[in-house]
Formats: structure tokens, sequence, C-alpha cells
């Protein structure tokens, strides 16, 4: 048997995704239904495009349900005091500044499931956060970017959340 896979996360990110699953269910899914019950008395179901819009919702719905199951199932909460005060790690806020002389960037490093660069949430999995992964306050670090070329960047602060 092979093993399943594991998400991880911090404990607000598992919060986040369960209030979302409950939200599919309990509120989501019985609007659905209602809609598709109206749209089955309006007669011809080939033809009735609001018939055919609600099903394609409620396909949607009870996938994302089925996928967040999963994850929450399999969430991996994330210890960020497993690891030295100043380490880079999952669950904490780094402070880093592109060399030379770049304004510093602060980001949370969070599983794949929470990551929101525009939230200032990047994945464990993304380059930057791999390449920062394991070091230390003060540490400069060779960032690869895609197109081959790698930047470096001074890790300036680490925080615990």
């Amino acid at each position: 048997m092979s093993e399943e896979k594991t998400f991880p996360m911090t404990a607000e990110g598992r919060d986040k995704l369960q209030a979302e699953l409950d939200d599919l269910i309990t509120n989501q899914r019985p609007e659905i239904t209602k809609r598709i019950q109206i749209a089955r008395s309006y007669g011809d179901l080939s033809e009735n495009s609001e018939y055919q819009s609600a099903k394609d919702e409620q396909a949607f719905v009870e996938g994302r349900i089925i996928t967040l199951r999963k994850m929450i199932e399999n969430a991996e909460i994330i210890n960020a005091n497993a690891t030295a005060k100043d380490e880079v790690s999952l669950g904490k806020e780094v402070t880093f500044q592109e060399l030379p002389d770049e304004d510093p960037e602060t980001y949370a490093i969070v599983g794949s499931v929470e990551a929101d660069p525009l939230a200032g949430k990047i994945s464990n999995e993304s380059p930057m956060a791999t390449a920062l992964i394991g070091k230390k306050t003060g540490d400069t670090v060779n960032v690869p970017l895609p197109n081959g070329e790698s930047i470096k960047v001074k890790i300036l602060k680490v925080i615990t959340k």
C-alpha cells in the first residue's frame, strides 16, 4: 500500500480548512440541493440551464469536500518551536534582503495548502523557502531562480509566530 500524502500546515491553516469544509457541508450543499429541486420543477432537464448550472456547482462542491476532508485527515501540524529560535523553518516568519541593496521582505513559511504570496505566506516547496529552510539569522543564501540564475539574500530576522 502506498502511504497517504501528508499536508504540512499550521493549526490556523487547518482551522481555516475546517471552517471552509463546515460551510460547504452546512450551507452550500443544502442550497445547491434546493436549486436543483427548483430547476427540476421547470420540466425538461435537457434544455434547463439552471439545472445544469446547479449540477455543475454540486459536482465542484462535492469534489472540494472530498479534497478538504483528505487534507484535514492527513494534516501534519507544524511545530515551529522544534527548531532553534533563529533557524528558518515551517511555521516561522523570515525577513530577508536581496543583496546588494533591495528593501527587506517578510514572509511566513507555510505548507503548500496555505500558501498565499500576496498575503505574505510562501510555500515550503517554493525555491525561496527551500533555499532558506535550515539557515539562520545573519546567513547569506543563494536562491536559484527559474531561469537558471540565482540571487543572494541575507536573512535579517526569524520570528516564531
